[in-house]
């Protein structure tokens, strides 16, 4: 059984739907599912997973949240090398850099992504919470 463990900011609770969303595909599909807030997560913990899920909503210019996600992240970035990794997040306007950007940054240094990730536009809700779900279940199999 993967362990997959989903670490996010959320600032409306979008992000957050997502995750709760996310761990609901992953444990339907049989994965045992660690959802948080960055606030409570620690990098030491980030060994445990066997998947590591990353949100951030888009904030500003197209980025990750700054005060919290972005440093966890960037402390993070050498224990993802050859790790498998899942991005997600929600956003209000702007196209999806902001995700592009993150997911080329993670490749840069060596994680193994399960895919560009997954954005959804505002609140997951209907055919988007479903990719949700569906997401979940991918992260799950990876």
């Amino acid at each position: 059984m993967a362990k997959v463990g989903i670490i996010y900011w959320s600032g409306t609770g979008n992000t957050e739907k997502m995750a709760e969303l996310i761990g609901q595909g992953a444990r339907e599909a049989g994965a045992e599912v660690i959802c948080k807030l960055v606030s409570a997560a620690s990098q030491d913990e980030l060994t445990d997973y066997d998947v590591i899920v990353l949100g951030s909503p888009s904030m500003g210019d197209e980025v990750i949240e700054e005060s919290e996600m972005e440093p966890f992240v960037t402390a993070a970035k050498p224990s993802l090398k050859e790790r498998r990794v899942a991005l997600f997040g929600s956003y209000g306007w702007g196209e999806g850099d902001w995700m592009r950007s993150w997911s080329k940054d993670l490749k840069d240094v060596g994680a193994l992504l399960v895919d560009d990730g997954l954005i959804v536009h505002e609140t997951p809700e209907g055919e988007s919470a479903d990719l949700c779900v569906a997401y979940g279940k991918k992260i799950a199999a990876a």
